[in-house]
């Protein structure tokens, strides 16, 4: 038992307002496990004011609404989930509130929280949040555990990814019993896709550029991603069905974001650590999946080549 967990709870009920928020462009398990945790603190405290920030994803609208807060409380409690620096977390100014609790997956960057519940040796945000919940006396009901699988599956693509091991079995056993979760409806509402989404796939594919090294890449502007009626989230997104490549160690999506006017550089690894490069260029993120957002082409290319030269250096040693 994480005694931290008995803290936040402590805070929990403490105050009347409370937001949560999530990291920038975010992906399901961020958007899941806010939703989760927004439903059990309402389901155990009904009269309290519970609301799950950030800019709406079309893409996730069935696992549950955002809020739309017209005028924010300074004085409310914070739960920032799923993001390891203040210049990540999407919706609020992270300075303008002093009653801040963080509850991550990441390896640490900085602190900003009151309270930080850090555990890197966990796949995802939502295990987080479950351990929580199982922990306290917050409450679960099926929708709630149902959100809680799909960041637990998502952010381990179906418990392929590292750190999946027996005890995450057992625990999601646990959650699909209790909650008499009907996985394969879940894993629908996940992975089902529309047409345009397996085109640009088809597009990814043929174009994917790879190195003699083992480095893969592609770069898609705007105008490519809006050919196939797709958007940039589902392209970034996209990244992980990629991860099987027998000839490829490291693979980067990179996505002109023109919303947010940048670049969104999206890495992922079957062997290399990477994120100790994304750091270098201003990014972060896991050893075998990390990301960096920038406005410079120039950064772009010095991160490319610098992938590609650690693709050849971990090459020589596992093949040679």
């Amino acid at each position: 038992m994480n005694s931290l967990n008995k803290k936040i709870y402590s805070e929990i009920k403490k105050f009347n307002t409370i937001y949560i928020a999530r990291h920038i462009g975010p992906d399901p398990d961020a958007i899941c496990s806010s939703f989760a945790l927004r439903e059990s603190i309402k389901l155990t405290f009904p009269d309290k004011e519970v609301y799950a920030i950030g800019a709406s994803v079309a893409k996730f609208k069935s696992f549950g609404p955002m809020d739309k807060i017209t005028s924010l409380d300074k004085n409310a409690l914070v739960i920032c989930l799923d993001v390891p620096d203040k210049k990540r977390i999407d919706g609020l100014n992270i300075e303008e509130y002093k009653n801040v609790i963080k509850i991550d997956h990441h390896p640490f960057i900085e602190k900003y929280g009151e309270i930080e519940l850090i555990n890197d040796q966990v796949g995802s945000a939502s295990e987080l949040v479950l351990d929580l919940i199982n922990e306290t006396k917050l409450k679960i009901n099926t929708n709630i555990a149902g959100n809680l699988f799909l960041g637990m599956v998502a952010d381990s693509n179906r418990f392929l990814f590292h750190p999946t091991d027996a005890k995450l079995l057992r625990k999601v056993a646990d959650l699909i019993e209790k909650n008499k979760l009907n996985i394969q409806k879940l894993y629908t509402k996940l992975y089902e896709r529309p047409i345009s989404d397996v085109r640009l796939m088809g597009y990814i594919a043929e174009n994917l550029k790879v190195t003699k090294n083992g480095f893969a890449y592609i770069e898609l502007d705007e105008d490519i991603i809006n050919s196939f009626n797709a958007d940039i989230s589902s392209a970034s997104n996209m990244i992980n069905d990629f991860n099987n490549i027998s000839e490829v160690y490291v693979w980067v999506f990179v996505t002109n974001d023109p919303t947010n006017k940048n670049y969104r550089i999206n890495i992922r690894s079957r062997g290399p650590i990477v994120n100790e490069i994304a750091m270098k260029y201003g990014g972060g993120g896991h050893k075998f999946a990390s990301g960096v957002r920038t406005t410079d082409k120039e950064i772009i290319l010095k991160l490319l080549d610098e992938l590609d030269k650690l693709c050849k250096e971990y090459k020589n040693k596992t093949v040679n």
